[in-house]
C-alpha cells in the first residue's frame, strides 16, 4: 500500500488558532466574565470531552466551554453573538513550528497534500491557509460548512478522496484528535494517525505522533520503505 495523497486537519495541526486574550475580549463584549487561565482549562476540557462519535455543534461546544469557563450560566444565544463576533476579528494565524517543515518533506516525497477541516467553509477556510502562508501546499481544501456533513462522518472523508481522485485506501488523514480525526478517518477506509502533542508516542489505539516532522517517516515505514534519517 502506498498512501497517494495526504490529508491534515487545520485547527490544532497546522495553526493554533488559540487566542486566550482575544476571546477573554470577545467574552466580555457579550457579557461573559474570563480570565485567560480558567478558558484555557474549559477549553481543553470540552475539546477532550467531546471528540466523540456524536459530538455536539460548534455552537454547543462553545456554549459548554463558556459556561465552565465563567463559572456561570452562558444562553445558547450569548455564545452564538460571542462566535459571530470571533468571526468579525481579524484572523491571526499562527503556523506551528513542525509544519513547514513536514509539508516540504511530503512533497518531496511525491505525496500530494489536501485538507480537511470542520470550519465555515472553503472560501474561509482557503483565507486562513492564504494568510498563514500554506494555501500553496494544499491541492485540495474540503470544509463542513461547504460540504454540508463534518467529522467525524465518514462521509466528509470520502468526499476528500473522491476529490482527489483517488481510492480511499491510498488516501491518508492526520489530525489533532484521537476520535473526529485518527479514528473516524480510520473508519472511512483511509490511513491515519493521531497527531497528539502532548502525548509520548507510543499509544497504538489510535496510533499516535507528537510532531509533524514525524509523519514523513511515519508514512514510510507503514508503506515498506526505507526509513532514512534527516542528513
Amino acid at each position: 500500500m502506498t498512501f497517494d495523497i495526504v490529508f491534515l486537519d487545520v485547527g490544532g495541526t497546522l495553526v493554533d488558532e488559540r487566542d486566550y486574550p482575544l476571546w477573554v475580549e470577545l467574552g466580555r463584549s457579550v457579557g461573559v466574565e474570563l480570565d485567560e487561565y480558567h478558558l484555557a482549562h474549559a477549553y481543553l476540557e470540552v475539546e477532550r470531552e467531546t471528540d466523540t462519535p456524536d459530538p455536539p455543534s460548534h455552537e454547543a461546544r462553545w456554549q459548554q466551554i463558556l459556561t465552565r469557563a465563567s463559572g456561570a450560566p452562558v444562553s445558547a444565544a450569548t455564545a452564538s453573538k460571542f462566535m459571530e463576533a470571533w468571526h468579525r476579528s481579524p484572523v491571526r494565524p499562527r503556523v506551528y513550528s513542525d509544519v513547514v517543515r513536514c509539508l516540504v518533506q511530503l512533497r518531496n516525497d511525491g505525496r500530494r497534500l489536501g485538507v480537511i477541516s470542520n470550519s465555515r467553509s472553503e472560501e474561509s477556510l482557503r483565507l486562513l491557509l492564504d494568510r498563514a502562508g500554506l494555501v500553496n501546499f494544499f491541492e485540495v481544501v474540503v470544509s463542513s460548512g461547504t460540504e454540508g456533513v463534518a467529522k467525524p462522518d465518514p462521509e466528509i472523508f470520502r468526499r476528500a478522496a473522491a476529490r482527489a481522485r483517488v481510492a480511499v485506501a491510498s488516501a491518508f488523514h492526520v489530525g489533532d484528535l484521537a476520535y473526529r480525526d485518527a479514528k473516524a478517518a480510520r473508519a472511512a477506509g483511509l490511513g491515519s494517525v493521531w497527531l497528539n502533542r502532548e502525548g509520548t508516542g507510543f499509544g497504538d489505539d489510535p496510533p499516535e505522533i507528537t510532531s509533524l516532522t514525524e509523519l514523513p517517516f511515519h508514512l514510510l515505514s507503514l508503506e515498506g520503505r526505507s526509513v532514512r534519517g534527516p542528513g
